[in-house]
């Protein structure tokens, strides 16, 4: 175990102390089980310990296979652990229920899939929107942070196009906005790049170091250590445990820039 999480563990065992500074994410000994196509049991993720801060753009790193997504997966509640905990702002979440964890992901975690998961059917407006109504929020206020984060990102005028009728790039842009019109504290961002040219890549990571200078927390999972190097700090998995753990450009793990999208652009041409 880890020197930072085991002096995050409150006396309970449930909680952090109130003198400790609280990170954004903190697990402690993650591990989960995969079976294969023949029922052998495969554990993804190894007795991982991991602390993000507040304010970090972190990438995890690691050939296919390593336990990344899965990770991810866990730590935004899409995956239940076979063992170890999760904390959220300082708030026990390991133990909650789909419905519970479901909730939580609306209001507190945004998620950006590599394939974009955007609903074919509705419009970009809808699509972004929708989040925001289940959250709560009324439809005028759904319609002004959808209107916001459109001009933000590029996308004025797209608010009736479907899916289908974007780029790439736009429908990333799109499931982006969705991700934080909710003004999430944690971005979770799965291979966000992997199925884009050059030119979407360059476009998804610009924004996510956009709204990293502003102070949005970002977990990125990416196989390309050229996009990693957008982050100012870089977690390398293998074979689902944790090798190697780096800040970028010399700075500390949650200084703000260290790494930062200039370098990958220069590298992606």
């Amino acid at each position: 175990m880890s020197r930072e999480v085991r002096g995050a563990r409150a006396a309970d065992g449930e909680g952090i102390p109130a003198e400790a500074a609280t990170p954004v994410v903190l697990a402690e000994d993650l591990v989960k089980m995969h079976r294969t196509e023949a029922g052998a049991p495969v554990k993804a993720v190894r007795g991982v310990d991991l602390r993000i801060e507040r304010g970090e753009f972190v990438a995890i790193t690691g050939p296919s296979g390593a336990g990344k997504s899965t990770l991810l997966h866990l730590l935004g509640g899409l995956h239940r652990p076979d063992s170890g905990r999760i904390w959220l702002e300082g708030e026990r979440v390991d133990t909650y229920s789909e419905a519970r964890w479901a909730v939580l992901r609306r209001r507190r975690i945004g998620i950006v899939f590599q394939f974009f998961n955007l609903i074919s059917h509705l419009t970009v407006a809808d699509n972004v929107e929708l989040p925001a109504l289940l959250a709560g929020s009324t439809p005028r206020q759904a319609r002004a942070k959808r209107a916001e984060l459109l001009d933000d990102l590029g996308l004025e005028g797209r608010e009736n196009s479907t899916p289908g009728e974007l780029s790439g790039g736009e429908q990333q842009r799109v499931a982006l906005a969705r991700a934080l019109v909710n003004r999430s504290g944690l971005l979770l961002a799965d291979e966000p790049a992997g199925s884009l040219d050059s030119k979407g890549t360059r476009e998804v990571l610009r924004l996510l170091s956009r709204y990293h200078q502003r102070g949005q927390t970002i977990v990125l999972v990416t196989h390309d250590a050229r996009v990693a190097s957008a982050a100012d700090r870089v977690i390398s998995l293998f074979d689902g445990r944790i090798v190697d753990d780096a800040a970028l450009g010399g700075g500390s793990s949650s200084g703000r820039p260290a790494g930062g999208v200039s370098g990958t652009l220069k590298l992606k041409g």
